[in-house]
C-alpha cells in the first residue's frame, strides 16, 4: 500500500508512466474473474478448444483495433510484445541482422551500417552497441541545440552500406518531435530501412505509420494509460526480420511466447481512447505547458533547456524541461515529492543513475547545468489547478528551509 495519500498528490511524471485509464480497466475487467468463469475469455489464444478460440478472437480484435489506430495497412503488421524496450531491441537487432544477411547474399564487399542518434532511449542505444560489437558500423547523429535531427544531416552520413536507420519520433526528455516522414524518405533513398521509437508521441501528436512511411515502429501501453508489460512492434509487411524471441512460434513466428490477451485488450482500449482525444488533449496540454514555462521563467535560477515558443507544435504538448542552477535533480525531485508533487529529472529508466543525461550532453549542455535537470510532464488527468499549485511550490523548493 502507498505511504502517501494519492488523492492529495499532484502527479506530474506522465512521461514515465500514465495511470491506468478507465477504458483500459473496463476492457481488462472480464479477464480478472477467477476460477472457471475465467475460461470464457482467459484461455490460451493458441489452443484449439473453445476457451482458446475465445481468447484468440479477443486477441485479434485488439490487434485490428491497434492496426486501425496506428495507421497500419493490415492487422498482421502489429506484433504484440512485452513493451517498447523489447520492441526496440527486436527492431534494431532483428531488422539490422536480417537486412545485412540479405545484402551479403548479393555478394561484394560490405560492412553493414546502422544510423541512429545520440539522443535515443537506451532501449535503442544498447542494441546498437551490440550490433557494433558484432561488426556493424554504427553512426550516432547529434541533433541541433533544440534536439532536432535534420534530414540533411542524416543524408550526409548515409551510404550504400546503410541497412537501418532508427530515430525516436519524439524525445522523452525535452520533447522535440522529429520530422519522421522526411527522415524515412532519406533512409529509403539509399535502400536502408527505417525504424522509429514512437512511445512518447502516441496520444500527444498525430501518429500514422503508413503516412510516415516507416518500416517499423515501437509502442508501449503504459505511456497512454494501458497496463504495464505490454507493447507492440509495427513491422511493415515484407520487412526483413530475424525474430529475437524464439520457441513457440507465436505472433506468426516473430515473437514466441504465450500472448497476454488481457494486456492486449487493455492496450488497444487505451490507444483507441488516446487517439480519439489526441487533438483536444494536445491543445489543452499545450496551454498548460506554456503556462508552466512562463511561470518557471520568473525564477532566476531556472532556465528552459530548449526554446519552446508558446503554442509550438514542434515539441510535445505535455513536456516541460528546465535546468535549475545550484541544485541537483535528485534534490529537486525529493523536495517536490515532500510537498506532494511527483516530477522527474528525465527518463525513468535511468532515474537511479547519478550521471547527467546523455540527451543533455548531446545538446551541448555541460555537466554542471545538466545535473540540475527537471522534467515536468502532464497527461489526461492534469488540471490547470495542478499546474498552478506546482508553480506556487517552486519558490519554497528553490529556497528550502
Amino acid at each position: 500500500m502507498p505511504s502517501f495519500d494519492a488523492n492529495d498528490y499532484v502527479y506530474l511524471d506522465w512521461a514515465a508512466t500514465a495511470p491506468l485509464c478507465e477504458e483500459a480497466a473496463r476492457a481488462m475487467a472480464p479477464y480478472q474473474v477467477p476460477g472457471r468463469a475465467n475460461l470464457a475469455v482467459g484461455g490460451n489464444a493458441n489452443s484449439l478448444h473453445a476457451p482458446g478460440r475465445a481468447a484468440f478472437a479477443a486477441l485479434e480484435d485488439a490487434r485490428r483495433s491497434l492496426a486501425r489506430d496506428l495507421g497500419a495497412s493490415r492487422p498482421d503488421e502489429i506484433v504484440l510484445m512485452s513493451g517498447a524496450t523489447e520492441a526496440d531491441d527486436a527492431a534494431l537487432l532483428g531488422i539490422a541482422r536480417a537486412a545485412a544477411a540479405e545484402r551479403r547474399r548479393r555478394g561484394g564487399d560490405f560492412v553493414p551500417h546502422v544510423v541512429t542518434t545520440a539522443v535515443e532511449h537506451d532501449a535503442v542505444l544498447a542494441p546498437a552497441r551490440r550490433l557494433e560489437a558484432e561488426g556493424f558500423r554504427v553512426t550516432r547523429l547529434a541533433p541541433n541545440r533544440q534536439g532536432f535531427v535534420e534530414p540533411a544531416a542524416l543524408e550526409a552520413v548515409l551510404d550504400e552500406d546503410a541497412v537501418l536507420v532508427s530515430v525516436q519520433a519524439a524525445n522523452s526528455e525535452v520533447g522535440s518531435i522529429q520530422p519522421i516522414a522526411a527522415l524515412a524518405r532519406a533512409a529509403h533513398g539509399v535502400g536502408a530501412l527505417f525504424h522509429t521509437d514512437a512511445v512518447q508521441v502516441l496520444g500527444k501528436a498525430p501518429v500514422d505509420v503508413g503516412a510516415w512511411g516507416v518500416d517499423a515502429a515501437s509502442f508501449s501501453a503504459h505511456k497512454v494509460g494501458g497496463p504495464k508489460g505490454v507493447g507492440a512492434l509495427y513491422l511493415r509487411a515484407r520487412t526483413p526480420f530475424e525474430p529475437q524471441a524464439i520457441g513457440g512460434g507465436q505472433e506468426s513466428g516473430r515473437r514466441s511466447g504465450t500472448q497476454n490477451v488481457a494486456g492486449a485488450a487493455g492496450f488497444a482500449a487505451a490507444v483507441h481512447a488516446a487517439c480519439g482525444l489526441q487533438e483536444r488533449e494536445a491543445a489543452r496540454l499545450s496551454a498548460l505547458r506554456d503556462r508552466l514555462y512562463a511561470g518557471l521563467a520568473a525564477h532566476d535560477a531556472v532556465e528552459a533547456t530548449v526554446d519552446v515558443a508558446p503554442g509550438s507544435v514542434e515539441f510535445l504538448p505535455n513536456i516541460v524541461h528546465v535546468l535549475v542552477r545550484g541544485l541537483e535533480s535528485e534534490t529537486l525531485i525529493l523536495r517536490f515529492d515532500l510537498r506532494g508533487f511527483g516530477v522527474s529529472g528525465g527518463s525513468a529508466c535511468s532515474s537511479h543513475s547519478l550521471a547527467p543525461s546523455h540527451v543533455l550532453h548531446a545538446l551541448g549542455i555541460d555537466d554542471d547545468r545538466a545535473h540540475g535537470a527537471l522534467r515536468i510532464s502532464m497527461g489526461r488527468g492534469t488540471a490547470e489547478e495542478d499546474v498552478d499549485a506546482f508553480l506556487g511550490a517552486v519558490a519554497g523548493v528553490l529556497d528550502w528551509s
